[in-house]
């Protein structure tokens, strides 16, 4: 790629070059990919949690609160962290905070109450309702420039990269 080439260079492209001269001997190809996929992450994330910060909810206790307004019954704490790939022990930590802030609700089961139950409560439904349109017109503004076979084809790619790693490729 010559100097000239670089108008349509993005962040990922220099990050490239960068290793490229500090690493020749490495090909440094999936980072084509990969990069990205982290950079939009980490930039979706980010304006996450700016949207979030006037709710006093972080992104990841907006995570549980998806997790439940997702369901049609209350869940268990175990199934929560399933979902949101926290620990049981963060789980526990936001739901705490998600309860005090009045997002979220403790119910015993009622065949075993020993178990613990979390739902939604009209608040916390509320605040998701605001935010998660919000949020879906955030990545749709990402995709602009996509016509619909693009999306549909990036969709498709996406998806063997996400079952490669959910086939744990690296245990």
């Amino acid at each position: 790629m010559g100097a000239t080439d670089r108008s349509e260079d993005d962040f990922i492209d220099k990050v490239r070059r960068e290793w490229k001269r500090a690493y020749p001997e490495f090909d440094t190809a999936p980072v084509e990919v990969m990069g990205r996929i982290a950079r939009i992450n980490a930039q979706s994330l980010h304006q996450l949690d700016r949207a979030l910060a006037s709710s006093g909810v972080s992104r990841a206790e907006f995570d549980v609160m998806s997790a439940l307004a997702r369901s049609d019954r209350p869940l268990r704490a175990s199934e929560v962290t399933a979902v949101t790939m926290v620990s049981g022990a963060a789980t526990t930590k936001h739901a705490d905070r998600l309860a005090k802030l009045g997002f979220v609700e403790r119910q015993r089961f009622e065949h075993d109450g020993r178990v613990v139950l979390l739902q939604l409560t009209d608040a916390g439904r509320a605040l998701v309702e605001a935010e998660f349109p919000r949020r879906v017109e955030r990545d749709r503004q990402v995709l602009t420039g996509l016509d619909e076979d693009e999306r549909t084809q990036l969709t498709a790619l996406l998806k063997r990269i996400s079952r490669n790693i959910d086939s744990g490729i690296w245990d």
